[in-house]
């Protein structure tokens, strides 16, 4: 699955660089706020943070094709403050390298749609409860590949700022659902955030 998602990028990028030698590319950071569908949480209760780099090129006036490299924080986070007894504390830490690939859509000089799909690899996976850090005989994997639809907007702030906000859905499932009861997993789970990201361009 991996090869085949690299061969899909190499792909896009060929094809992207056959229609323009102009590119344009900087750096990027943000924070994600997300939650995991299919545990038995709810809200957008883990932050996390983003950080990398992007390109671009215009294909025609009003449409561009954009790639990102970056890695991104995401999973999931309980605290039940209202609680008296038993758990009250559920933190799933999910740490990606993501490789969106997208085309935008102008609508005036200061505002596009992105529309696209985000492959992204798993790098680590932690969950935490009021005891710690589970031991390895209450370890379930997870899928070390994830593949996302995502949709935003982003804003033209400044010829070099750039303002994205995104929404990303996994649609690929990132964990099966078990096999057994467990109190804070009910089905398969997919990953579910929004992103909030600064773009700055950078002259090549």
């Amino acid at each position: 699955m991996k090869r085949l998602t690299l061969l899909i990028f190499l792909t896009v990028f060929v094809c992207i660089t056959g229609f323009s030698q102009k590119f344009e590319g900087g750096v990027l950071g943000g924070l994600n706020a997300s939650q995991v569908d299919g545990d038995t949480y709810s809200g957008y209760k883990k932050p996390g943070i983003v950080a990398g780099g992007y390109v671009l090129t215009n294909l025609s006036r009003n449409l561009f094709a954009g790639m990102e490299l970056k890695f991104s924080q995401k999973g999931s986070r309980n605290i039940d403050s209202l609680a008296i007894n038993g758990q009250i504390k559920y933190v799933m830490r999910l740490n990606y390298v993501d490789m969106p690939v997208y085309l935008g859509f102008r609508t005036n000089d200061r505002i596009s749609i992105l529309l696209g799909l985000s492959p992204g690899f798993l790098l680590s996976a932690v969950e935490i409860n009021d005891y710690g850090k589970f031991p390895p005989e209450d370890q379930h994997p997870f899928n070390s590949f994830d593949l996302e639809a995502m949709l935003g907007f982003r804003f033209k702030i400044t010829n070099r700022i750039f303002v994205d906000l995104r929404g990303a859905y996994s649609v690929l499932p990132i964990r099966d659902k078990p096999g057994i009861i467990i109190s804070y997993w009910k089905r398969s789970q997919f990953n579910n955030l929004l992103n909030t990201s600064i773009l700055y361009r950078l002259d090549f």
